[in-house]
Order: C-alpha cells, then structure tokens, then sequence
C-alpha cells in the first residue's frame, strides 16, 4: 500500500506541455466558477453569498494564479469566521514523521499567531494506519484528516465520518481556495451530492514503468527493455543466473505485486471506473466514448488478469522474489534501493531509487517504458485528499487553517519542502533544489499532506534527464480517465461489499504473487467465494448507479 500511496508524489518534473495533454488546468479558477462547481454538486445548497467587501478586495489584490506571484492569507480575509477565542486544529496524517517536523511545525504555528490558531498533528504511521485510521475517526478529537480513494475516503464517507462541504462554507471559510481550486477537481470528491472532502489542485500524468539495473542487464548480455517480454525475461534471466550468485532478487517484492498488475495491464489500455483497494472495476478505453455497464467487469474476471497471475506464478515459481513475500515489510522500492532487488514498477517515482542505488559505485541504474504506444493516464484531482471531520468541535477554524495549508505560498512551501535555506532553496522559475541533509531530514513532497494541498507549480530544479525523456515520451499519449467523476456510493451495499473485500484481502495477494499451486483453480475459487458473499448485488448495485450517471453525460 506503501507504493501507491507513494506513487505520484515523488515525481515532481513533469513538463508544462503534459499537464496541458491530460486536459485539465491545475492552478487558475476564478471564484465564481468555483463555487458554482462546489454548489452544482449539492442537492441543498443555497447560493453562495459574497465574502465581505474588504475580503473581497484583499482577494482581488492577490496573483491571478498560483505560481504567479506569492499569496498571503490574512486574518482580514476570514471575516466571517469568529477567531476571538484561541483553537487549536487537531490534524491527522499518514505516513512516518520527518526528523525535522518538528521544527516546521513550530514555524507554521508562528505563522498563524495573527490568527489566534494553532496546529497540532499526529502522524499514524504505515505499520498502524490501516488499524487507527477509523478509530481516529470515531474518537472525536480530530479536525482534520488525509483521505484518498485508497485511504478509506468511500468507507468512512458512506458512515458519514466527514463534514460536509457546500459553496456558502468555501465561499466563507476558505476563500482562497474558492478563488484558485481547479472548478473541476470538486466534483471527485462529491457522492450522492455531497463535497466531503478537498481535493489535491493538480492533474499530471501518471504512465507506468519498470526500473532495472542496468548493470546487471549488461552482465547477461540484455541491453534495453521493450515489452513485458523483455522485462519477464530480465526477470527469470536474474532469478535463474544473479540471484544464487549474490542474493538479488529480481524484484524485491513484498505484500503484493498490484504495481506490475498496472504496468502490465496499461498494454491492454485500460482504466478503472472504481479503484477500491482490491475491489476494482476495470475497462477498455475506446476514443470518443464512455463504457457501457458491459464494458466494465470486476478486474478478477478480466481475461487478461488471468493470464497476468499465470505470469506471476511462473516468475515465483523460478525465483524471482522471495516465497516470504507476503509477508515481507520493506518495500519494494526501498529494497531495489539497499540493492537488494533488480527491479521496481510504478511511475516517475522509481528514479528516486534509481538515485539510491546509483549512489554505490558500479550500480547502473535505467528506466522503461514497456507499454508503448498505449495510452498514459492522468493521476486524479481526488487521489489525495483533506477532510474535515464531522466531529470537528470548529469546522470553519479547521477550513481555514486548511485554506492557508493549500494557498498561503509560505505555508505551503513549509509542508511541501521545509524551510527555505535549511531544506531548499527555489529559483525565479519556482524550481527548487534540496540542501544537503534535506533527504534524511525533510524529503521534499513525502508528508502526506503535501500531497492533497499541492498545486502542481513547484518542480525540481536540475531533475534526472532520464525522468524528462520518459515524461516527455508521453506528451502524445496522455488521456485522462473519461469516468473519474463517476463515484461508487457503496451505502446500500456495504455488507456485501465488506464481505468481499475479505475474500478478495485473502486471495488477491498470493495470485499477483503466483504463490498458488493452479491459478485457474484459485482464481476460480476467488471468483465463486466472492459470488457467495454477495458479488452480484454489489454488481446490480454499481451498474445501477454508473447507468444513471452515464445517463447525465
């Protein structure tokens, strides 16, 4: 889960012209368009009434865009809100503390003084998320809360554990947010609706590649990587001649192999209408259509899925990762770093541990694009996500503090890169350079938070020339997912659906990592378990809901 969580947000070098390609504008909205997005999605609304005149005119005073100059909040500019009494905003992250939060956070706190606010945050580690992420919910004292598809956001929003968000809020308490948020981006947090969460301000491309070792390639006489055949005969190439001589998997592999199952399955040009932690819904992309309900099929029952797990037995079953794979606890990614595995697949991210493992002398490191010429998606608005909490004591103290997060150039930068001169620095171009020691102590974009309330301005200076010529390989063939609007309400279902994330929680994992006798056996087996636990209602359940939606289109 690391991995996906991971997936998009350390890759920050992505040219102008590919933002363009996916369709989307992840910086300049104006107000009013804003609140009509926000305001269109809730069935109840009333219209957004206009912030006072001396906000108003502290706003028109502001760049026109992010990126185009600095935003400053003021506490002018929450006119609305009551801050004569102090309040602390309690926030919940994911993920593992930087050395130095710390030190950033007391900054940040200094920063909202004139606000009579402060920030106080808990970050649930990887190890304990999964486990505390509900009981934070249901305990009361939260404010604030990272959410994503992946991160619980259907679950928790189904039980009503989020505030919910109209466009008189917004207008009122998080006016800068109502004037810079993508007009777009509101609609993928919106169900049955209701806006229950912030999106991220940002769309950029998300193509999936494998990284290798080069220089172990080299050893055995494999110069480049052009399809999944080449990379499945990388793979055996090492299990059967690298691995007994030094101990290098493969691929380092651990929980599961979802980040091949998405390489792989981008040569079929595919996209999903629901990504549910296991529970995915999946079709082909046909140009200049939307699916119909039987295009769209539980992924197990996708053919090509099938043949992928028989793939992924092959490959176990010769060697190229560890039988103890699923229950291992270092990450792929983190392994292919410490030179234990050959290889990694995801997006742009792997050159951060390209660049790990290069730092050993004679380590080569390269990167492959195995799918072209199919298509590259586009991340989501609402991969990552803020939320207030329903049992905010102070909902509208708790927006605000979230408005500066996303919008304020000084806080923003502070949770995305640290502070200026210790852990960066950031030229007229707004491209930054970390500081020695910045890596250990405050990687740039890691905290989670970073995620949802960047704005797509910020890159890094001097990037890996390997990332750009990847990034720039898929200027033609960006295509943004055509049902990302469309989102699965599982209240009516979510016995069913429960019950079938628990055989799928059992199964899945040991097909992607072909550590099962008969595939088809299993797969069969998955498939008839899942159709016993209530499959076909929650199926009845989701073409009901995306044949209305569709309807709309």
């Amino acid at each position: 889960m690391k991995k996906k969580v991971l997936s998009i947000i350390l890759s920050v070098a992505m040219t102008a012209g590919v933002l363009t390609a996916c369709g989307e504008s992840a910086s300049t909205t104006s107000a009013d368009t804003t609140t009509q997005s926000a305001g269109s999605a809730e069935q109840t609304q009333t219209s957004a009434e206009a912030p006072a005149a001396e906000s108003t005119d502290l706003l028109a005073g502001l760049p026109s865009a992010i990126g185009e100059g600095t935003v400053t909040a003021t506490p002018e500019m929450y006119s609305g809100i009551d801050l004569s009494k102090p309040y602390t905003v309690q926030m919940y992250l994911i993920g593992d503390t930087p050395n130095d939060w710390d030190e950033v956070l007391g900054l940040i706190n200094d920063y909202l003084k004139p606000f009579n606010t402060d920030l106080n945050v808990t970050f649930l580690s990887w190890s304990d998320y999964s486990t505390m992420y509900s009981l934070v919910l249901q305990g009361g004292d939260a404010d604030l809360i990272f959410t994503a598809p992946w991160c619980y956001m259907y679950t928790e929003a189904a039980k009503g554990s989020f505030y919910t968000l109209d466009s008189d809020f917004i207008a009122k308490c998080m006016p800068l947010t109502n004037k810079y948020q993508a007009a777009e981006s509101w609609d993928e947090t919106t169900l049955s609706g209701k806006t229950i969460a912030v999106p991220s301000n940002t769309a950029q491309p998300m193509g999936k590649i494998v990284a290798i070792r080069q220089d172990i390639a080299d050893k055995y006489g494999i110069s480049e990587l052009t399809s999944w055949d080449d990379y499945k005969n990388f793979s055996l190439t090492v299990a059967e001649k690298e691995t007994p001589e030094t101990g290098v998997y493969a691929l380092a592999a651990a929980g599961d192999n979802n980040e091949l199952w998405d390489v792989y399955r981008e040569q079929y040009d595919t996209f999903l209408a629901l990504d549910s932690d296991f529970f995915d819904m999946i079709y082909e992309y046909k140009e200049g259509s939307l699916p119909t309900k039987d295009d769209i099929k539980l992924v197990y029952e996708y053919e090509p899925f099938r043949q992928y797990a028989k793939d992924m037995k092959e490959m176990a079953d010769a060697g190229c990762w560890s039988r103890s794979a699923l229950t291992n606890t270092v990450t792929d990614d983190d392994a292919f770093g410490a030179l234990q595995g050959a290889s990694i697949a995801w997006n742009a991210s792997v050159f951060t541990y390209i660049r790990q493992a290069e730092q050993t002398d004679g380590v080569v490191g390269a990167a492959y694009d195995i799918t072209k010429p199919h298509l590259v998606g586009c991340e989501a608005y609402s991969n990552n996500d803020m939320a207030i909490t329903a049992s905010s004591k102070n909902p509208e103290r708790a927006a605000m503090v979230l408005d500066i997060m996303k919008m304020d150039t000084y806080v923003n930068r502070l949770i995305l890169l640290g502070e200026e001169g210790k852990h960066y620095t950031i030229n007229e171009n707004n491209e930054y350079t970390k500081v020695d020691g910045a890596t250990e102590n405050y990687p740039p974009m890691t905290v989670s938070a970073s995620w949802a309330i960047k704005n797509g301005e910020l890159s890094e200076a001097g990037g890996d020339p390997r990332e750009k010529e990847v990034s720039d390989s898929w200027e033609e063939r960006v295509v943004s997912n055509p049902t990302i609007t469309f989102v699965f309400d599982d209240t009516n279902v979510s016995n069913e659906k429960a019950a079938v994330n628990t055989v799928l929680n059992s199964y899945v994992p040991m097909l992607e990592l072909g550590l099962v006798d008969d595939v088809d056996a299993t797969l069969d087996k998955m498939i008839k378990e899942c159709y016993d636990s209530g499959l076909q209602t929650v199926l009845d359940e989701f073409y009901s809901q995306y044949e209305a939606w569709l309807a709309t289109r």
